[in-house]
């Protein structure tokens, strides 16, 4: 009877600790701490970057699974002009990736790259997301190449001091420019690391693509 009561003792001040253990945890949880994300994906549709499509489609599918159900991504296709073609929940990937079929399909009447105004738009969306509370992303799927209306690609010295204007009002914005050849890649860092954290300013040809993705998700608390 005294050995029972001994552990029942015992077992009683090990659930009394434990419950202690679990309330100063809840306590020290500071749930300010989460941030939903908006990733804003720029997917290079053109034909100078038709062979790598599928791959890039799948980047963003898998950056996308591994974001939380309170985060937005928004999907811009870019060739000659750029317009978005899904804009909600990231882990709707069955949908996300008939948007990009429907809306992306190749044209072959189509001739351009509008980099400079998918940019200026993703920018845009990062302010608005911005101050709805969000931590913006902008990752641009694509070789980057200079193709058709020039007023519609991007130019490389405006380029970071229009993105040290919105680091004033998005000091957490992460870009990352993904599967271009790697001396463009080398002149995208040369311009913008001057302006913008390494961290949150990733790069990657199509060879390291895998590692950059672990990159943004770690830059955007994923």
């Amino acid at each position: 009877m005294f050995k029972r009561t001994c552990t029942l003792g015992l077992l009683l001040l090990v659930a009394v600790y434990a419950l202690k253990l679990i309330i100063v945890g809840f306590q020290n949880l500071d749930l300010s701490e989460f941030k939903p994300v908006a990733a804003v994906f720029l997917l290079d549709v053109s034909a100078s970057n038709r062979s790598l499509l599928a791959q890039q489609e799948q980047t963003i599918l898998k950056i996308s699974k591994r974001l939380d159900s309170e985060d937005q991504a928004l999907i811009y296709v870019v060739t000659e002009d750029t317009y978005s073609v899904y804009n909600g929940n990231p882990h709707k990937l069955v949908a996300m990736r008939e948007a990009i079929k429907k809306r992306g399909a190749f044209d072959d009447k189509s001739f351009g790259t509008a980099y400079g105004l998918a940019l200026k738009k993703a920018i845009g969306d990062a302010l608005r997301y911005k101050q709805d509370g969000y931590k913006p992303a902008i990752i641009i799927l694509g070789d980057l190449e200079n193709e058709g209306d020039i007023t519609k690609q991007i130019n490389w010295s405006t380029l970071p001091k229009n993105i040290q204007k919105t680091l004033n009002y998005v000091p957490d914005l992460t870009l990352a420019f993904l599967y271009a050849h790697p001396q463009k890649l080398d002149d995208v860092r040369h311009s913008l690391l001057p302006v913008i954290k390494e961290k949150n300013l990733i790069v990657a040809s199509e060879e390291n693509v895998d590692q950059a993705v672990r990159k943004i998700l770690e830059a955007v608390g994923r």
